[in-house]
């Protein structure tokens, strides 16, 4: 994908949003799109609730709505009993737009790769026993390098299973800022990323649609599992 420069803490207006809006609006979206994103998230929390991906309240999960807006889980839901009910608007600032519900704590983590990659359009995070243990095996190398699999080709932009690519492992911190800060900092330095893990967490993965960012998921979660496998059976 594309990469634009990003700054977490650049401000901005508030504009108002959500199901129902209430006041003045100059917004590029319509409640319409807001519940087509609201039952494409939820529809995608039961699928990946049904893979065990979503552990007890864990994952988030968001779509872009505009330049400005984003559609994201609302904190502490089941994210694989999802209803529209259960889902926010924020800016790209992270804030709530017309709800007094909170967002997840890692919700400037979406919104930084809206603001990077202007092609995203869909952020997927999730907690599976696969992503948390490859996490905490590979947190000390900084990166889990998955090389030579049929499946890299899932990954947009893989044509080949000749190739690799590091995932690289953030490490885990209630600091919310400071960990947006060192991916930013990944970004900055043109290295490429295609999704990445936070020590004892999960995976972030993006596409530039639900379909895309599920695929995504599903081929890491696979690329990790062996990769644990390999270590497992290594003699």
């Amino acid at each position: 994908m594309e990469y634009y420069s990003c700054d977490m803490r650049t401000g901005g207006n508030i504009c108002t949003s959500g199901h129902p809006r209430n006041g003045p609006q100059n917004l590029t979206y319509t409640n319409e799109q807001l519940d087509s994103c609201a039952r494409a998230i939820a529809a995608t929390g039961a699928k990946l609730g049904a893979l065990g991906l979503t552990p007890a309240t864990s994952s988030n999960f968001s779509m872009r709505l505009d330049d400005a807006h984003v559609a994201i889980t609302i904190s502490g839901r089941d994210k694989g009993a999802l209803t529209s009910t259960d889902i926010m608007v924020v800016d790209l600032n992270g804030r709530a737009i017309d709800t007094s519900a909170r967002p997840s704590a890692e919700t400037l983590l979406h919104t930084q790769i809206y603001r990077c990659y202007p092609q995203a359009n869909a952020v997927l995070h999730t907690h599976s026993r696969t992503q948390t243990v490859a996490s905490r095996l590979f947190a000390a190398a900084g990166a889990v390098r998955i090389e030579g699999y049929e499946l890299i080709k899932a990954i947009a932009g893989h044509v080949t299973h000749a190739t690799y690519i590091d995932v690289p492992v953030f490490p885990n911190t209630q600091d919310m800022q400071e960990l947006v800060d060192r991916v930013d900092a990944f970004i900055r330095a043109d290295k490429s990323l295609y999704g990445y893990l936070i020590d004892g967490h999960g995976i972030y993965t993006w596409g530039r649609d639900m379909a895309e960012a599920e695929r995504h998921i599903e081929a890491f979660e696979f690329l990790l599992g062996c990769e644990l496998d390999l270590l497992r059976l290594k003699p």
